[in-house]
């Protein structure tokens, strides 16, 4: 303390503002100068993450040069042995003996193949073989139960574990997992028995330690990440099985996910660099078509009737529609008019699910109307048509959904029906999601199209080269060409923000459909714009204008939540957002509708 001098601070700060004002200037360089660090972090952060993810496609690539097709593997003859004995089936498909002969040499595996490809043989095949238990990650109850089913048909012992099991069936699994001499060798489970049930991990982890567990199983693999379709929390918790078992191999199966999506996968998994085996997403017998939906409900069923008992008649299909209560009315309208017809969705009782399902797949009905969200998780090879009562909320559920049609390699017809007003269902729905939206829109742009190929709008999705030609007038598109013509939307996209602007001025929000409403000159008086009135389109058309105009970006959706629901509006982005006069977004429009333009029309 004695070599320390106290300088009075009058001696320090002759001038306390200037130094103030130095203080500040030096405090905002020290703060711009960490911002530019920071931007220079992040951008290395970002370059760490593409080197990481370069090292392990360079790994993935090196595994696929090995020779994963070969006959001559230890377990070679007794593949084809129970293949051709339990299976009865003659030769594999394209990808299921690599990925077989993977994961029996204890190599991490992700199999990306289209729907009825035949991935879930890619794990029962070998279980057969193996000493112990495969265990089955799966997101579906229905999936579950509709793979056990066909399982025990051919004499194979497979079991599931689901909130609905019997006390007893889990007491007898519980045993079979640590019983070396038991007959299960598939059990199932949903990735919810694994994050939260202690008493299910511990059993699992003394099947490993006395050799028991085979490999372990994850279908819809895409689930574990939150940049998928069908995210799921409870998934993200397999990431533990890598470092609780390293010598388990894990076999990840979906049949939709991009090149981001497996890239993530892996890394939650902790597989980083396994192998990658993908198979073309193109079902060459399937017939994509996108119709009109009728804009009454009466008018629909009409036309379902039509369907069902004409181009459809005696033909094993699907319906798929957004809600419960959907599925309910659809299926009750439909029966009134003997179809033979039943619901099938989530709050069914497990016993009534159970006979629905086995009374289709007998084609007792001829059709099943399913929930879009709960799916249905069948293998039914037959299926003929796959219709969407409502548009999906991505392209990959959509192609998950209509890939349940023509599993035998026949024929078959995967139909969507649009209408705006299931767009704003949809949006309202998903909109909290990560990439919903994003999702979403990927769907309604393959639905508004009026001239791509489908299969190409589908393989582009799914980062796939492909060539229209290739289509052979399988979609609706190829088959019969429609002649097209540029449409200039200026005139249009003025009038719209003429009538947003009014409505910004009143402190009023409109629904797209009221939007809609307005500019065709109908609906509430007070929201009309009369030199915005448009009288040269049909309802259909504005509708898909608007869609069109929300797709690229220049309107917007804006959500908001009452108390009963949540309401999707539709506002402009730019200067009129911000409350400036239209003279003054006029401009803006100019610019971004001569990039736009190129909307057709039948």
């Amino acid at each position: 303390m004695d070599d320390c001098q106290v300088i009075p601070i009058e001696d320090t700060y002759q001038d306390p503002e200037t130094e103030l004002k130095n203080v500040n200037k030096e405090i905002s360089n020290i703060t711009r100068e960490i911002q530019v660090l920071e931007g220079h972090k992040q951008q290395l952060i970002k370059k760490r993450e593409k080197l990481k993810d370069a090292i392990q496609q360079q790994s993935s690539a090196l595994l696929a040069q090995k020779d994963w097709e070969r006959q001559d593997f230890p377990w070679s003859s007794k593949l084809d042995e129970m293949r051709n004995s339990v299976f009865c089936i003659s030769e594999f498909r394209p990808y299921q003996l690599p990925a077989m002969n993977a994961t029996l040499s204890g190599t991490d595996c992700i199999l990306i193949m289209p729907t009825g490809g035949g991935k879930s043989l890619c794990y029962q095949l070998p279980a057969l073989i193996c000493k112990g238990i495969s265990l089955v990650v799966s997101p579906l109850v229905s999936l579950m139960e509709d793979q056990i089913m066909g399982l025990r048909a051919i004499g194979v012992d497979a079991r599931m574990l689901s909130a609905e099991t019997p006390k007893e069936e889990v007491n007898l699994v519980y045993t079979a997992m640590t019983d070396p001499k038991a007959p299960v060798k598939l059990l199932y489970v949903t990735p919810e028995r694994l994050a939260k049930s202690k008493r299910f991990m511990a059993k699992v982890q003394k099947m490993h330690q006395m050799g028991l567990f085979a490999r372990l199983a994850i279908d819809e693999v895409h689930c574990c990440s939150q940049w998928g379709h069908d995210f799921r929390p409870d998934y993200k918790f397999l990431g533990v099985m890598r470092k609780m078992f390293p010598d388990v191999p894990i076999l990840g199966l979906t049949a939709t996910a991009t090149s981001r999506i497996i890239t993530d996968v892996q890394k939650i998994l902790n597989i980083q660099g396994c192998l990658i085996l993908k198979a073309s997403f193109n079902r060459p017998n399937l017939f994509y078509e996108v119709r009109p939906k009728p804009p009454s409900p009466s008018e629909f069923i009409d036309e379902l009737e039509k369907l069902l008992k004409g181009e459809f008649k005696g033909y094993s299909g699907i319906i798929y529609a957004l809600s419960i209560k959907d599925t309910e009315e659809l299926a009750k309208e439909l029966r009134a008019r003997d179809v033979k017809v039943a619901p099938y969705h989530a709050m069914l009782e497990a016993e009534s699910r159970s006979k629905i399902h086995r009374k289709w797949v007998e084609n007792f009905y001829q059709v099943v109307v399913a929930t879009i969200a709960f799916g249905m998780g069948i293998d039914k090879p037959d299926v003929r048509f796959v219709i969407h009562h409502c548009i999906s909320k991505s392209m990959e559920n959509f192609y998950q959904e209509s890939g349940r049609a023509g599993r035998d390699n026949k024929p078959a017809k995967c139909l969507v029906f649009w209408r705006y007003a299931d767009f704003a269902r949809q949006s309202t729905m998903v909109f909290t999601e990560q990439t919903g939206l994003d999702n979403l829109y990927g769907l309604i742009s393959y639905c508004l199209d009026g001239n791509r190929c489908r299969r190409n709008i589908i393989a582009e999705h799914f980062d796939e080269r492909w060539d229209a030609s290739d289509c052979n007038g399988m979609c609706d598109h190829c088959r019969t060409p429609r002649e097209t013509k540029r449409l200039d939307l200026r005139v249009y996209s003025e009038q719209l923000l003429m009538i947003l602007t009014k409505a910004l001025s009143r402190d009023q929000r409109l629904t797209g459909q009221k939007l809609v409403d307005a500019w065709l000159g109908k609906g509430a008086k007070d929201a009309r714009v009369q030199e915005a009135i448009v009288k040269d389109l049909s309802r259909d058309r504005a509708e898909n204008i608007v869609a069109f105009l929300i797709l690229d970006g220049f309107l917007k959706e804006d959500f908001h939540f009452t108390p009963y629901s949540t309401i999707s509006y539709i506002v402009a982005e730019g200067p009129i957002r911000s409350g400036l006069i239209l003279a003054c977004a006029l401009p803006l429009i100019k610019t971004l509708i001569q990039v736009v333009v190129d909307l057709r029309w039948h």
